[in-house]
């Protein structure tokens, strides 16, 4: 399975696969593995990329086209 959108938010970024693999202290190698789909994405990883890219594991994955992650409902009643 190919991870385009990590590739596409990569890319929206302006960084290089070295370059987010040191934000996520991973080898470029690693890194590139992920976004060509030949080896699988940790949790742990999707959790930091999610969080990085402020977005859901969801929308990483193609589960859903809302890159918005949910607000809790607290923190939208204020």
């Amino acid at each position: 399975m190919k991870y385009q959108r990590i590739q596409d938010l990569r890319i929206d970024s302006d960084l290089s696969q070295k370059q987010l693999g040191e934000i996520l202290h991973i080898s470029q190698r690693s890194y590139s593995h992920y976004e060509t789909g030949s080896r699988g994405i940790p949790v742990e990883m999707l959790i930091r990329l999610a969080d990085y890219y402020d977005t859901t594991i969801d929308y990483l994955v193609g589960r859903t086209d809302n890159k918005e992650p949910i607000k809790p409902l607290k923190a939208a009643k204020q």
